[in-house]
């Protein structure tokens, strides 16, 4: 009877675990997607998106404008922006949003194309290593707010101090996304801390 009684509440435990840990994720994507302020750093980062033909799509010219109003505060001298293209695209997510800063006003050699990367782990480690190739050790990243802790997390896990800074607007925004946004966010992030951040490269996008 001890043991089988052992036995139960280990299972208890086991089951408690399954539905605690995921619950806490969902809290922390959905409390931190509402609660990001930039933190003055060496550098903006502006998280990749789709882009056709040099046009940044919606969800980037968002990330984008947000960038360029925080460049704008002073929050950062520069802006990296980061992301390859996709098989027959013409350019990359990180040219596309280069360009596009270029032409609003910011200094052209104030702004770092990283062409590398079409997942948010790939990307980060790109621009990770030429923010360590400039000797750069702070970020600001841009990006929508239910992907805010995870682009936050990976960062800090390949060594920079990191803030992040939500999108207010566009269709990613927390008043226009939908709960499967937050549910994919969510996953991925349990996905990253249990198996990506040992080597595994889990697509998302």
């Amino acid at each position: 009877m001890l043991l089988f009684r052992l036995i139960r509440r280990f299972i208890s435990f086991i089951l408690l675990l399954l539905i605690a840990i995921p619950l806490y994720v969902v809290g922390s994507v959905w409390y931190t997607a509402r609660n990001t302020e930039p933190v003055k750093s060496d550098f903006i980062l502006v998280m990749g998106a789709a882009q056709f033909d040099g046009r940044p799509s919606d969800i980037l010219k968002s990330r984008l404008e947000h960038a360029l109003e925080i460049y704008k505060a002073g929050y950062a001298p520069k802006i990296y922006t980061v992301g390859a293209g996709a098989p027959g695209d013409r350019t990359t997510e990180a040219a596309a949003s280069k360009a596009w800063l270029i032409d609003r006003g910011v200094k052209k050699n104030n702004v770092i194309a990283v062409a590398k990367g079409r997942d948010t782990l790939g990307s980060t480690k790109a621009y990770v290593a030429a923010a360590d190739k400039a000797k750069l050790k702070s970020v600001i990243i841009v990006t929508d707010p239910y992907h805010c802790l995870r682009s936050k997390k990976m960062a800090q896990d390949l060594g920079l101090s990191a803030s992040c800074t939500a999108v207010k607007s566009g269709p990613a925004s927390v008043a226009n996304s939908e709960f499967k946004y937050l549910a994919r966010e969510s996953g991925a992030y349990l996905a990253y801390i249990t198996l990506g951040r040992f080597g595994i490269n889990l697509s998302d996008r």
